[in-house]
């Protein structure tokens, strides 16, 4: 192993294996392109592969952000926090660990602590598999795993300094269930912490939420083409606020 990576020093991709991101979205693509070749063929036309080169290339972008865009986007956020090292940190909805095991290798003597309930939105999703890509990465000293509900956390009142999460919150279909989960986020941010939600919908929500909370700095921008998972229609907004000391 890498003696950097062993020390749990930032990479721009902490060793380990971190799947792709909603595998199951794939069989889509998939039928697609199997169709529209199959209609070139019978009909004996090229205009169908077209179709195949634009479904191609949206699946490339997709594939990028889930293995590379990322850790690229996450690692620039983590490090503009400017942190002392020693804080404690929460991802909700932290799957194999790309962003909480990138925020463990920013905190040495802190704390990182993931929030999921395990499901199939990433392949092999798993406390397993995340543990094992901590100790790739030289940082299960301080990484913590817990099976949970975002609408119901089981962490304690203003216990972590920094909240984050990416591409998770949007799952909760029903409005009154995405703003109890952003009611959970705030309520476990110590005073004068700082909060960073990054979600390819529901974001405008997320900041209306904030503000109604009395959070400080609440914004919301887009994070760029690294995090296209199709294409500029479907890319990822961060919302980010501070709680008042």
């Amino acid at each position: 192993m890498n003696q950097d990576r062993a020390a749990g020093t930032p990479t721009a991709r902490p060793a380990g294996d971190y799947g792709i991101d909603a595998p199951r979205l794939l069989i889509v693509p998939a039928v697609l392109i199997v169709g529209s070749i199959t209609q070139a063929v019978v009909q004996r036309t090229f205009w169908p592969l077209v179709g195949v080169a634009l479904i191609l290339a949206c699946c490339v972008l997709a594939l990028y952000a889930s293995r590379v865009g990322k850790f690229v986007v996450w690692g620039r956020l983590l490090d503009g926090l400017n942190l002392r090292g020693n804080e404690n940190i929460v991802d909700l909805g932290c799957g194999r660990g790309a962003l909480l095991i990138s925020a463990a290798q920013r905190v040495p003597t802190g704390r990182a602590v993931g929030v999921d309930l395990w499901r199939a939105d990433q392949s092999g999703n798993s406390p397993d598999a995340t543990m094992r890509n901590a100790a790739a990465a030289g940082v299960t000293d301080r990484v913590e795993l817990h099976t949970g509900n975002l609408l119901e956390l089981p962490l304690a009142d203003e216990s972590f300094d920094v909240v984050v999460s990416n591409v998770a919150m949007h799952n909760l279909k029903a409005q009154k269930d995405r703003d109890r989960a952003i009611d959970e986020a705030a309520r476990v941010l110590r005073p004068g912490g700082r909060l960073l939600i990054a979600d390819l919908g529901g974001t405008r929500q997320y900041q209306q939420r904030l503000r109604h909370l009395g959070m400080l700095d609440v914004s919301r921008r887009n994070l760029g083409w690294r995090l296209w998972w199709s294409g500029p229609w479907l890319s990822t907004h961060l919302v980010s606020a501070r709680k008042p000391s």
